[in-house]
């Protein structure tokens, strides 16, 4: 075989070109498509693709009422519903200056983290399937679906339960709620040592997360990033914490905030934020204040003529809305400030250099949930 003419070793010439990540649902986590731009198998650029599931909810918001206005939220992180539906209310009763019985405040906080914890154990599952790991994925569903029984009992619905309102929640809980959390609390911890066991042990796992998808603090804040993206990388961001809201202000927890900047810590904040979400259930599934679950409001709610603004924290970050009223029975104006919007502009420099593999690894614990981002 003849050598070929003029070659140097180690000058090897290399062409780029361009492959398409996604819209495929099941590999991206919702209809999302990155333009990546490849030298073999290092990423040279990175751009994502948005837009596919756009709906204009906050110019939908203009033609309904605040009551209506609040159950469009539930489709953005709908895996964060009563997050998402107790933003709009907290902003509503605000501007109303509504008083909330403490009975409502309670339960909201309640299924909020129940919704957290289901939240982060599908996220689990997810993140661990991406890296090659299956059986995670069904394990997670099974103790997922644990919970969503006991918001269908309750509610009615599993997925977007529209159970907050303005003045509390939509109706009572179940008589066997407590009972049911308390024993659901008592399998959690089980799956936990099973979750380290399989997974946050695993030799494997760990070498394709720690040092892959390094977040530095300045940039993160720069991009306006939060939620346990932010907290991974040094960032005391939690809303519970730093503005509280429904009664947070009385419940012992901690904010888990680590320094690592990779992948590896994202995947521990998000396991050590599940046992927080354990601790805040079970210091009120016992003490649920007596009293009305809602106070009462007008059945048409009109706003006083002003702008206002609320945050809430859901699985993914700081969920913001801006209501501007002109005191009639419609928004003038809805703008939210959603998580992933933010959370998503990590990707091109999270990867922009990195090998292809890896891009899946750090996205897995950026954890996006699309509709969040295309409203």
């Amino acid at each position: 075989m003849e050598p070929i003419k003029n070659y140097i070793p180690g000058e090897e010439k290399t062409e780029e070109f361009v492959v398409n990540i996604g819209p495929q649902h099941p590999s991206t986590h919702g209809v999302l498509r990155f333009q990546t731009t490849l030298d073999g198998e290092t990423i040279k650029d990175l751009v994502p693709v948005i837009g596919y599931i756009h709906r204009g909810v906050e110019k939908m918001t203009e033609s309904l009422g605040y009551k209506q206005s609040i159950y469009l939220t539930s489709r953005f992180d709908y895996l964060s519903a009563h997050m998402n539906n107790q933003v709009c209310c907290l902003a509503i009763e605000k501007a109303l200056q509504v008083e909330v019985p403490e009975r409502a405040k309670m339960l909201r906080i309640l299924m909020c983290e129940l919704q957290r914890l289901a939240s982060h154990e599908l996220w689990w599952g997810s993140c661990s399937m991406d890296v090659g790991a299956v059986t995670p994925f069904f394990l997670a569903f099974r103790d997922r679906e644990r919970i969503l029984d006991i918001f269908e009992e309750t509610t009615g619905n599993r997925l977007t339960m529209s159970y907050l309102v303005p003045g509390g929640v939509m109706q009572d809980i179940h008589p066997n709620f407590v009972a049911h959390v308390k024993d659901l609390i008592k399998q959690v911890k089980g799956y936990m040592h099973e979750y380290e066991t399989l997974i946050t042990g695993n030799i494997i796992f760990q070498r394709r997360m720690q040092g892959v998808g390094i977040l530095p603090k300045d940039l993160a804040i720069s991009l306006g990033v939060t939620g346990p993206v932010a907290r991974a990388s040094g960032i005391s961001c939690d809303v519970r914490k730093l503005h509280p809201y429904d009664g947070y202000e009385k419940i012992d927890f901690k904010e888990i905030v680590m320094d690592g900047c990779d992948s590896w810590t994202r995947y521990l904040v998000r396991m050590e934020e599940m046992k927080q979400s354990v601790h805040i259930i079970e210091q009120i599934i016992d003490n649920i204040p007596e009293g009305d679950y809602r106070a009462k409001m007008k059945p048409v709610i009109k706003l006083p003529v002003g702008e206002y603004y609320q945050r809430v924290e859901t699985a993914r970050g700081e969920l913001g809305v801006f209501i501007v009223s002109d005191g009639g029975t419609k928004p003038y104006r809805m703008k939210f400030r959603t998580p992933n919007f933010s959370n998503l502009a990590t990707a091109k420099p999270l990867n922009v250099g990195e090998k292809i593999g890896d891009l899946i690894a750090s996205m897995a614990t950026i954890d996006l949930i699309i509709p969040d981002i295309d409203r």
